[in-house]
């Protein structure tokens, strides 16, 4: 038998890697991980999930105080000012607390750090920055980067990608965010609560590609009413940068005249891409599929014996919370254990406010498998929401028509990333809306919307 340096090496120590990691060490192998950033955790927590709710709940806190919302609750504040280096400041501490965090789990589990890029020499050899290191299983976990926009370079300080957006110096006046995904409808959010303008610009003819199209329309809606410009349907063709000031060039997508916007800030925001460069795949004989990604079977294995991978560079949601459920499954399917996870019951959250979240399938989707059911109930009649001034957004549950099985949740509220995961308990139980509807919800809570709107997909809510 073969002598190797370690039972596991996992390359990339993000969501899916460090916990791949630590699991595989839990369960007694020998395990070590590559990372060549100088703090473990990955884009997440490092300039990702993290950094970015840190400057989310603070930007709400801060319109909070400064737009008089609590006012008629008989908060009153005056004088209020932004002290943005110290919002920033408390963003990096978090960072730091949470990075430092993952280091003590890889010394109280005994997975050895190697700092540096991983890159192949065969199947159960990496070279890490001039080290030889070999593996019985190695774990590629490397995460995914921002999609570049052909024509459009970030510089990091006018044209800023989402790390750069995390660390914008000043607010800006006119800030042009390219893409209505999740990230650029974060991160815009951030910056139009703390004062600036910003316009957002989509290809598709809806901001949220992927979500439900009821939640896409409602959400559109609430952020028109915040004071978010949303342009639809349209391509950014280019952008070009004077001393500071950005003119970005838009024109229908569909073809037609051009205009421009001026702007002092400009998030490219389109998507990602997965991170496999510098890793000589070729050196094992691995090749990528055609959006540029690792296939692997359900066991995360790839087609090279030894080798499995996990998270963003595999198809699937590009989700830290998935990535972190395939670490545990893939250490534990090289630990000869059953490591599964369900693709189908992978919930979604947006962290604007208010938080659009889902899990399953969209009533789009729905509809394209078979007869379904709909029950949808607004927080406009809850009574928690109705207390605290917290009406905007619903419910909605979708059903299978003939078993009653819930096959899709839909929520938009300020507590929906919260919310979503009762949906995903019980969808991976295979809860019928029924089950949800007789199910007992504490008084006054939000999360009584969910028993109603189960209700709903038979007819019968109470409150509406």
């Amino acid at each position: 038998m073969a002598d190797y340096d370690y039972d596991v090496l996992v390359i990339g120590a993000g969501p899916g890697g460090y916990v791949a990691a630590i699991r595989a060490a839990q369960l007694g192998l020998r395990v070590a991980c590559a990372e060549s950033r100088e703090t473990l955790g990955g884009t997440c927590l490092n300039v990702g999930c993290i950094p970015s709710k840190a400057l989310l709940h603070a930007s709400e806190l801060y319109e909070e105080a400064k737009g008089g919302h609590m006012t008629k609750f008989g908060v009153e504040f005056t004088g209020v000012t932004l002290n943005l280096d110290q919002m920033h400041a408390e963003k990096a501490k978090a960072v730091k607390e949470l990075t430092g965090g993952v280091e003590f789990l890889f010394k109280k589990n005994k997975v050895t750090w190697l700092k540096g890029k991983a890159a192949f020499q065969d199947a159960h050899t990496v070279d890490v920055e001039g080290q030889k290191v070999t593996a019985k299983n190695i774990v590629i976990a490397t995460g995914s980067s921002v999609m570049p926009l052909p024509g459009v370079a970030v510089d990091q300080k006018t044209v800023v990608d989402s790390t750069g957006a995390l660390e914008i110096p000043k607010v800006p006046e006119h800030m042009v965010v390219i893409g209505g995904g999740v990230i650029g409808l974060e991160l815009g959010s951030v910056w139009r609560r703390l004062g600036a303008k910003v316009t957002v610009v989509e290809f598709v003819d809806q901001i949220l590609p992927g979500f439900d199209g009821e939640v896409r329309r409602e959400s559109a809606k609430l952020f028109k009413k915040q004071g978010m410009e949303l342009k639809l349907s349209t391509k950014v063709t280019g952008v070009t940068v004077d001393n500071g000031v950005a003119t970005v060039t838009v024109e229908p997508a569909a073809g037609g005249a051009s205009e421009t916007m001026t702007a002092d800030a400009v998030l490219v925001s389109i998507g990602r891409k997965a991170n496999v460069d510098g890793l000589n795949l070729e050196a094992i004989g691995l090749e990528l599929n055609k959006r540029g990604q690792i296939e692997t079977d359900h066991s995360f294995r790839t087609k090279v014996d030894g080798v499995w991978a996990i998270g963003d560079c595999v198809p699937g949601l590009m989700l830290a919370h998935k990535a972190e459920d395939e670490g545990v499954a893939v250490a534990e399917n090289i630990a000869g254990q059953t490591g599964i996870i369900n693709e189908d019951v992978i919930p979604s959250v947006v962290y604007t406010m208010p938080e659009i979240a889902g899990v399953g399938l969209t009533e789009e989707a729905a509809k394209d498998k078979g007869e379904i059911k709909v029950g949808k109930f607004p927080f406009a009649a809850n009574s928690r929401a109705k207390t605290n001034r917290d009406t905007d957004g619903f419910v909605k549950i979708i059903a299978d028509a003939k078993t009653d099985r819930v096959i899709g949740v839909w929520i938009v509220s300020s507590l929906a990333g919260t919310l979503i995961a009762e949906a995903a308990i019980a969808m991976e139980f295979g809860a019928t809306s029924e089950d949800i509807a007789y199910t007992c919800h504490a008084h006054p809570t939000h999360a009584e919307a969910m028993k109603e709107a189960a209700m709903a997909v038979q007819g019968k809510p109470i409150h509406i």
